[in-house]
């Protein structure tokens, strides 16, 4: 069976801003149906997977992934004609009534979330598809079904946590015998990633973007300070459920549209808001360490009470807060489970693969294997390389390593010699960490390297971390981890070794944790080929790894793309598969 799974709410930012002009351009981005996606399942099997803002360059773009899509089904071999199904991961359809409260709401459902829209841009784009075989996943089943079915377990319990989903922010599944019983939900009104969110934009981040820039921030902070004022914020109920009374002080459908009420509160009763320009202080720090305190408490008291209420030992989450590495890690040192899965692209972009996966299993039995590290996206041939070095030549000067063995030995001499490197190599990665095929590498003990690239390439805040990249081999040489332990995907947070943390400055945040990435020769045997190159060069198989791409861009994705980056930035030299680039001579 051929499913196409689709994400993204095209309509969602058009119509807010026709609806509600003259807000700040922040607030258009408390909305949903961002990030969207498209991912290709065959007999239970991801075959592509890919978000849209990789091939139109709009950043979190919510569009129909018509490019999307169209990369997946050439990386199939086959026609849109031969798809049994598409899944979007949005179904509003039992809320119809709901929506038809007051005139805007009835607009939004009609424009925005009822199926007779998926259908238009069904129609505009793939007119040959039937409408009967274009099906809708509820939002939050996506999610769950995206963590349950590539957790590789046969039981375990499921937690979707996100902002909003529909109506839901956080949904509670036990998994079992390749079946979903949803045994708890809690709403949007008491959504604890909107909260989060709310207070993102309060101190001058962006809605629905930012949220890990909070979490990069708060080790800096100390929690005491705004302690009681989360905890008041936020109740820990006896049945496993929170309650956030602030998210409902927003009576009106203006005030709801950007919780006008509960903003007001937040400057009232915690701290005034930070515009986007004026500088972090300590107050803000602070502000951000009691927020991920409150985030965590709460991770660990649904998690605990449902994992004790089912006597289930594994867990898997999705949805964007399942994003949060602190919190993760917290998790996962807790004890509470015997293994925590973080589906790697829990975000909105997973949905397109978790509602495939879902219409999938409804015809069979799905192979239930755990996620590899998720490089599903496109990769370009020699003669495609070749044809785009040609195009800025007299800006360049390459050469072709005719191994990946001299490839390897080239980037790790320029690493140990501490220069900073872009590495672009095989698939892209589907999701939101670059995992080492689209990446900006260099040698984490030079102290200077983290300032160096953020002035340099990245553009961004510097009290931001970068993320090491270690072969599995050596993870527990230099982390407080146990041997062998995998952490493929970026998205939890361990400590750094105290004896070490003197030697990895570049990686070691404030508070001595670094967000680990390790990587096996199974998952991705080429960029495990250059750590190993590396480890001969410095004497740890280790590389700080940030992502391809410069503040405001998503990670680059062609050829094209990777040379130009390379050249409006500092990175140093660029390895584009074999091929060495470098600038030419002015």
């Amino acid at each position: 069976m051929k499913v196409l799974g689709v994400s993204g709410l095209e309509n969602s930012m058009p119509f807010k801003r026709s609806s509600f002009p003259g807000l700040e351009e922040r607030e258009y981005r408390i909305a949903q149906g961002m990030d969207s996606a498209a991912a290709l399942v065959i007999d239970g099997k991801v075959i592509a997977a890919a978000e849209e803002e990789r091939f139109t360059g709009k950043k979190h773009t919510g569009d129909f992934p018509i490019h999307a899509i169209n990369f997946c089904l050439a990386e199939a071999g086959i026609s849109v004609c031969e798809i049994d199904e598409i899944a979007h991961g949005f179904d509003y359809t039992p809320l119809r009534n709901l929506y038809s409260a007051d005139e805007v709401s009835a607009r939004l459902y009609s424009e925005v979330f009822s199926r007779e829209a998926l259908l238009v841009q069904v129609k505009r784009d793939l007119p040959a598809f039937p409408e009967s075989k274009v099906f809708s996943v509820d939002h939050h089943l996506a999610h769950a079904a995206s963590a349950a079915y590539t957790s590789g377990w046969n039981e375990c319990l499921v937690v979707v946590n996100d902002a909003m989903g529909e109506v839901e922010s956080l949904s509670v599944y036990d998994f079992h015998d390749g079946q979903m019983e949803r045994i708890r939900t809690i709403g949007a009104n008491d959504s604890i990633g909107i909260l989060y969110s709310l207070v993102t934009l309060h101190l001058g981040f962006d809605f629905n973007s930012d949220e890990y820039k909070i979490m990069g921030l708060a080790p800096y902070g100390n929690p005491a300070r705004f302690r009681a004022f989360f905890e008041q914020a936020v109740e820990l109920r006896d049945d496993g459920t929170i309650r956030i009374p602030i998210l409902k002080l927003n009576r009106t459908r203006a005030e709801r549209e950007t919780y006008i009420a509960s903003r007001a509160y937040l400057d009232e009763h915690l701290v005034p808001r930070r515009h986007p320009d004026a500088p972090v202080t300590s107050v803000h720090e602070d502000v951000a360490a009691a927020l991920q305190e409150c985030l965590d408490k709460v991770i660990l008291h649904v998690c605990g009470h449902f994992g004790r209420d089912t006597s289930l030992r594994h867990i898997a989450m999705a949805g964007g807060v399942a994003l949060n590495c602190t919190a993760n890690g917290r998790l996962m040192r807790s004890g509470l489970f015997d293994e925590v899965y973080v589906q790697p692209v829990a975000g909105d972009d997973g949905v397109a693969l978790g509602a495939a996966l879902y219409r999938a299993s409804l015809g069979s039995t799905l192979p239930n294997y755990r996620l590899p590290a998720p490089l599903f996206g496109p990769c370009y041939s020699s003669s495609q390389i070749e044809a785009a070095l040609h195009r800025f030549d007299g800006k360049i000067i390459w050469r072709r390593f005719d191994s990946l063995e001299q490839t390897c030995a080239s980037a790790a001499q320029l690493i140990a010699d501490g220069r900073v490197i872009a590495w672009d190599r095989g698939r892209m990665e589907y999701g939101p960490r670059a995992l080492g095929n689209r990446s900006i590498l260099a040698d984490p003990g030079h102290p200077e390297m983290r300032d160096r690239i953020n002035a340099m390439v990245k553009k961004r805040e510097a009290f931001r971390p970068f993320a090491p990249a270690c072969s599995a081999e050596e993870a527990s040489r230099w982390f407080c981890v146990e041997p062998w332990e995998q952490f493929p995907y970026m998205i939890s947070v361990v400590d750094v070794r105290p004896e070490v943390q003197a030697l990895l400055p570049a990686i070691t945040h404030v508070n001595g944790s670094a967000r680990l990435q390790t990587v096996s020769a199974k998952d991705n045997p080429d960029f495990h080929a250059l750590l190993l190159a590396v480890g001969k060069t410095t004497g740890r198989q280790m590389v700080l790894n940030t992502s391809f791409n410069v503040k405001g861009q998503p990670i680059v994705n062609t050829p094209d793309e990777a040379i130009e980056t390379f050249l409006g930035t500092g990175i140093e030299f660029l390895f584009l598969e074999n091929y060495h680039v470098t600038r030419a001579a002015a």
